[in-house]
């Protein structure tokens, strides 16, 4: 009871104190990061702080990750400095026994890193493309000014009101041309309506014409009057209607690399269905993704492991050297995730299959080490009871 207390409250102590530190330096990184991005015109600015919310919550797997292993050997590394670790061991407690009162302190943490990389990751992801949409769209709309041509964002379509409209929503006279790999056209009317919907923002022409020059193999010339013509004013380049891998749910993700929901086209919502090929390369983006997820979940349990067996007494070290083991031993775990995502999106191995490599792998040695370290056995020994022996 007295060590399991005494251990508890040395772990809470240093695991809120590295989470303070680190989340401080994320939360400075994220407001640079997100403050680029309005001064880019992909935020709005009035959203810095709500999308910096968002990124910093997303990342939090990785945050309380990174805390608990540091916190981890920041402690038993103090234990060994100021002889603790010797009076455990000389009261009966071996290396092993601590293993049972790290997981009773680390599992509510592994629970919210669960919660967090399954669904608050995508649940972010989601926020932050809606946000991002919703000023897009915005910005497109304001662009709209009576007596000036103007050109979308998405660099695809001009458009000129007439100065006398009175308002951006019923205007007159209307010159809107359109350029694509397909066709380029020209489009003038007497009167338009903006229409937003699904994801896009379309305008409606009312009596007009339309000249469309047509590329390709054959290419025509087509003239064409109308009465009521609509017309694609912006695609949505970040797909709030369709959402993107990252803002996909865990729950649908399984769903489509199962099967039991076909993959759709992140192009749009007017887009064909993906062909087999397309539908394939779904769902190998599909698995990777929660390969991903999963993997921040193994890999934070695996973290409690690999922080008893790597601690070690060493006096020369000093108190930081454990400290820069176990940022070195993070940063290549976390490589061989985001590696091994990529891998898995290309098709290079499959999921199931690097999820038990990656994360059992290391699972086998951190348990191999501590047991070797706990029967006090090491390569040193073994070679000098060969030479014994010999």
């Amino acid at each position: 009871m007295l060590f399991d207390a005494a251990l508890r409250k040395d772990l809470s102590r240093t695991f809120l104190g590295t989470l303070t530190v680190l989340l401080t330096v994320v939360v400075t990184l994220m407001l640079i990061r997100t403050l680029g991005q309005a001064s880019k015109g992909s935020v709005s600015p009035s959203d810095i702080m709500l999308v910096m919310g968002y990124t910093v919550l997303g990342y939090m797997p990785i945050v309380l990750s990174l805390s608990l292993f540091v916190a981890i050997i920041g402690t038993l590394a103090r234990m060994y400095q100021d002889s603790e670790m010797v009076i455990w061991f000389a009261s009966g407690q071996g290396l092993a026994g601590f293993l049972a009162p790290l997981l009773r302190f680390a599992w509510p943490l592994l629970l919210a890193i669960a919660v967090l990389a399954l669904l608050g990751w995508p649940w972010s992801q989601a926020r932050i493309l809606d946000l991002r949409h919703q000023f897009q769209q915005r910005s497109d709309l304001d662009r709209i000014a009576p007596g000036e041509f103007q050109i979308s964002s998405s660099g695809e379509s001009v458009f000129f009101v007439d100065r006398d409209s009175s308002s951006l929503e019923q205007a007159r006279q209307i010159f809107f041309a359109q350029q694509s790999e397909e066709h380029s056209a020209v489009t003038t009317a007497r009167h338009a309506s903006l229409v937003q919907g699904q994801g896009q923002s379309r305008i409606v022409l009312e009596t007009g014409q339309r000249a469309e020059q047509l590329r390709g193999q054959r290419p025509a010339l087509r003239v064409a009057e109308f009465a009521q013509y609509e017309a694609l004013l912006q695609r949505d380049p970040i797909g709030t209607a369709q959402a993107t891998i990252r803002s996909t749910p865990t729950l649908e993700l399984l769903a489509r690399i199962r099967g039991a929901a076909p993959p759709v086209s992140l192009a749009g919502p007017d887009a064909p269905p993906p062909s087999a090929r397309e539908a394939q390369q779904l769902r190998r983006a599909y698995t990777a993704e929660l390969v991903w997820r999963a993997g921040l979940v193994l890999a934070a349990v695996n973290y409690v492991l690999l922080a008893l067996a790597l601690t070690s007494s060493n006096p020369r070290s000093g108190r930081m050297g454990h400290i820069v083991t176990a940022l070195l031993v993070f940063v290549v775990y976390f490589n061989l995730l985001t590696l091994g995502q990529n891998w898995v999106a290309r098709g290079s191995v499959p999921g199931g299959v690097w999820l038990l490599g990656l994360h059992g792998g290391v699972l086998l040695i951190g348990a191999f080490w501590l047991w070797a370290r706990n029967a006090q056995w090491s390569v040193q020994q073994l070679w000098r009871r060969r030479e014994a022996l010999a």
